[in-house]
């Protein structure tokens, strides 16, 4: 593999894959090394934990009434 490979994660497949993979919809990336592409699933749910407790997204004035 060259040194400017490039790698994804398949959601289909939980696999990391190189270019030749599948469609780019079915996959996260392109990340820089395959230990990136194999965190994927992790740095996605790290995001969102830290997006779910941002006060910008969770603005208690925006919640629908009774909640």
């Amino acid at each position: 593999m060259s040194e400017n490979e490039e790698y994804w994660f398949c959601l289909t497949h939980h696999a990391v894959e190189t270019r030749e993979g599948c469609r780019n919809q079915d996959r996260l990336g392109p990340y820089a090394t395959e230990a990136e592409a194999a965190r994927a699933l992790d740095k996605v749910e790290e995001r969102n934990e830290a997006w779910e407790s941002d006060p910008a997204w969770n603005d208690p004035s925006d919640s629908p009434a009774g909640e």
